[in-house]
C-alpha cells in the first residue's frame, strides 16, 4: 500500500507499507530514487503490525520494486502503474 503526504515546496513523502508477514523476512523498497540499493530503505515493523518505510520524493514518475529475503523481487499492487520492469508511482 502506498500513502502520499505533501511536504514543503514540491516534495512528497511516500510511505510504502506491507502486511506483517507477507512475505516473510526482511523487505526493502528499492528504486530509481535510491539507486536500486537494497537495505537502504528497509521496511520496519510498527506497533500496529504493518511494516513501513517513508521516502521523500521529488516530482515525477519513479520506478520501484520490493526485495525480500532470499532475493525475492515483487511489485506493489497499489502502484499507479505496473509493467514488466516493476511498479511506477507518480508524485
Amino acid at each position: 500500500m502506498l500513502r502520499r503526504s505533501r511536504l514543503f515546496g514540491r516534495k512528497t513523502r511516500v510511505t510504502f507499507s506491507l502486511p506483517p508477514d507477507q512475505p516473510d523476512g526482511v523487505v526493502s523498497v528499492v528504486g530509481d530514487f535510491n539507486d536500486w540499493e537494497p537495505g537502504r530503505h528497509e521496511l520496519i515493523r510498527r506497533r500496529h503490525g504493518r511494516r513501513t518505510v517513508s521516502v521523500i520524493l521529488s516530482p515525477g514518475v519513479h520506478r520501484f520494486r520490493y526485495l525480500a529475503t532470499g532475493g525475492v523481487w515483487f511489485d506493489d499492487e497499489t502502484a499507479d502503474r505496473r509493467d514488466e520492469h516493476g511498479s511506477l508511482i507518480e508524485v
